[in-house]
């Protein structure tokens, strides 16, 4: 695990599965219908229990940069953002993608969180660069985090040695960074 310490604050970097996480929001990279879909979204959906599902009833379609949040059900998580992020190098990716991050650390501290687990923002199914990814989304994290009134930490969630690279090395930019 590598770590950051941004003044009080903490950023985290680990590998694993993040609808196992125990943080009060864990972020998902919706759909702008805001159907659950595959993939994560079927995590989602076997260990959150029907009642997400029932709660993104009615709540879509979203614009892209928006987030909402809804309860998590049966995960240890408290409450799920969905964020609807760029796609596919769509036009001003960056900008949308940069959005779309600050709307989901919004919706969070709204929601009363203090830790908050996102995955790599679009850097799967919808081909957000891994770098583009890892640069937003420690940059705005650091940031948003020293000025935050409730959240504290934020831990970023990757599942394979080619996500965790490109977040290792943003991390380490990081001033006060810190193995963990």
């Amino acid at each position: 695990m590598v770590a950051a310490e941004v003044e009080t604050e903490q950023i985290q970097l680990i590998k694993g599965d993040i609808t196992l996480l125990e943080v009060d929001a864990l972020v998902f990279y919706a759909q702008p219908n805001l159907e659950l879909g595959s993939g994560f979204g079927t995590a989602i959906s076997i260990r959150g229990g029907p009642a997400v599902k029932k709660e993104l009833e009615g709540l879509g379609p979203i614009e892209t940069g928006e987030a909402i949040v809804t309860g998590a059900g049966n995960l240890k998580a408290s409450y799920i953002v969905h964020a609807v992020g760029p796609r596919f190098l769509e036009e001003n990716t960056e900008e949308k993608l940069r959005t779309t991050i600050l709307n989901t650390l919004k919706c969070a501290e709204e929601a009363g969180a203090k830790s908050i687990a996102f995955p790599p923002m679009g850097s799967g199914f919808y081909g957000i660069p891994l770098d583009l990814c890892s640069r937003l989304l420690v940059e705005l994290v650091s940031g948003y985090l020293k000025t935050s009134a409730n959240l504290t930490q934020a831990i970023v969630c990757v599942q394979d040695s080619r996500e965790y690279e490109p977040f290792r090395k943003e991390l380490s930019n990081v001033t006060g960074w810190r193995r963990g």
